[in-house]
């Protein structure tokens, strides 16, 4: 049988049944309050058949920084029992449920918030004002209390969204973070905003006595903009997030072969110097465009990840653990089909935004594809 389908044992004790990881897929399919929606069940409940894990779509933790139509919510106890149910049908499918926690910053999408949108600095073009230090603390207290949310819930674990230039990436960033205060300007003061949000989750998980309660970190490795991250810095955040009690840093990659652009050896791929820097110290996942059974074990095989999360592939192909454990390679699908509604299951305005060439999405059969590049 494939490498992929050797379990792994995370340093809490917790034992990953196999390699592959449903990735963090935005489905478009929650109702407005961010409850679960009807559509958003019939996306999830087929999908992490034989999967070792299954990340959930990006859930909001606090007013104001929604940044999807349809973006689930872990904001209030109304959200509770629709992640109870959440949980339980990814368990059901035998899967581990992680719960992605987010904040949006300067990509929440005015329409759909009541408040002022906040980041770590004004940025005049979205029209967001830099928070205040009492609300930078509530917004860490927001990542905690979802956390709360997702262990009375019954999830696994969370996994706290510090990618795509988001909340959490925007303190870290000198491109977006600008602050003179003790939460910008130096390395140590622009680190303060996501390490002070792992050590408030991981004192929820410590509250309840949950040491089986899974936390992983997503991370991008570098950024656009003359003052955006490069390796170098990702390196310096990676040297912090080691020592810290996760059970598993996730890289978000458009390719998996993505070489470094600077700050490191532009020769060789982000994810192998992410994956030496790391130093065995915690298992990484990798992610990357992967659309075919054979590029899927390839990139595996590299060594590079210990784990492989799949985004597109299983967009397409619903079943795509079990195509793969089965080797029944030529069953699976690389290209979207508009023909074929009943076969994907996707919400309205995902099937809607597929078909009108979605750059985040998988390639449409018949039409050019221009992904985004991130």
């Amino acid at each position: 049988m494939s490498q992929l389908f050797q379990s792994y044992t995370l340093n809490n004790g917790v034992e990953i049944k196999n390699r592959l990881v449903v990735a963090p897929m935005t489905h478009l399919g929650s109702n407005p309050d961010g409850t679960l929606g009807e559509q958003e069940r019939q996306f999830i409940k087929n999908r992490g058949e034989n999967m070792g894990m299954f990340i959930t779509a990006a859930t909001l933790v606090a007013d104001g920084g929604k940044a999807f139509v349809g973006q689930p919510s872990a904001t209030h106890e109304s959200h509770l029992d629709g992640l109870k149910e959440t949980a339980q049908i990814l368990q059901n499918q035998g899967t581990k449920a992680i719960l992605q926690i987010h904040h949006g910053g300067i990509h929440a999408i005015s329409e759909l918030n009541g408040k002022d949108k906040i980041s770590a600095s004004n940025h005049t073009e979205s029209g967001t004002r830099a928070a205040t230090v009492e609300e930078i603390h509530e917004l860490i207290q927001s990542f905690a209390n979802a956390t709360d949310l997702a262990i009375r819930a019954g999830f696994d674990g969370v996994e706290i969204h510090g990618a795509n230039a988001y909340l959490i990436q925007q303190f870290f960033s000198r491109e977006f973070n600008h602050r003179t205060d003790e939460w910008g300007g130096s390395l140590e003061n622009r680190l303060r905003f996501p390490l002070s949000i792992i050590d408030a989750v991981v004192g929820v998980r410590e509250k309840y006595g949950k040491s089986d309660f899974i936390i992983g970190y997503r991370f991008s490795p570098e950024e656009a903009g003359e003052n955006g991250l490069t390796m170098a810095d990702t390196f310096d955040l990676i040297d912090n997030l080691v020592n810290k009690p996760l059970q598993y840093l996730h890289i978000s990659l458009w390719d998996f072969y993505n070489k470094a652009r600077r700050g490191a050896d532009t020769t060789k791929t982000r994810i192998e110097q992410i994956h030496a820097r790391i130093g065995g110290k915690l298992p990484l996942i990798g992610v990357g465009n992967l659309l075919t059974g054979q590029a899927i074990e390839n990139a595996f095989e590299t060594g590079f990840c210990e784990f492989l999360a799949l985004g597109k592939a299983v967009m397409l192909n619903p079943n795509i653990a079990t195509l793969l454990k089965e080797k029944r390679y030529d069953e699976i699908v690389s290209e979207f089909d508009p023909e074929r509604a009943d076969h994907y299951g996707y919400p309205d305005l995902l099937w809607q935004y597929n078909c009108d060439g979605g750059n985040w999405l998988p390639p449409v059969k018949g039409k050019p594809h221009t992904p985004l590049n991130v």
